[in-house]
């Protein structure tokens, strides 16, 4: 089975992390997206910096990460959105052949 992956991303605005999730669900590019509003404290630019984001949980397979990553630079607007792919161990059989059928 190919590898199941949760790709992370945060955005500036719900209206954002909603274009960025319906664009990736409906091109089939990942299974489901979640989203949760976060507080993100970061350096930028050599200040620490506070802001309201919201992270997105993206459900898909690993050999889509590099056209997920391209969908989410073409749609975001920072300057560096964050992109951080982490493999699924193991999980419900059910739940990533689900996440491997949405996918293809």
């Amino acid at each position: 089975m190919t590898q199941a992956v949760i790709i992370f991303t945060s955005c500036g605005s719900a209206g954002e992390a909603e274009r960025i999730a319906e664009a990736l669900v409906a091109e089939r590019l990942a299974a489901c997206v979640q989203m949760q509003p976060v507080t993100s404290i970061y350096r930028w630019h050599g200040a620490v910096e506070r802001a309201a984001e919201v992270l997105l949980h993206i459900k898909t397979r690993s050999g889509l990460a590099p056209a997920v990553e391209a969908r989410i630079r073409a749609l975001h607007s920072y300057e560096v959105p964050e992109v951080v792919v982490v493999p699924v161990s193991t999980g419900s059989a059910d739940y990533l052949g689900w996440i491997r059928d949405e996918t293809d």
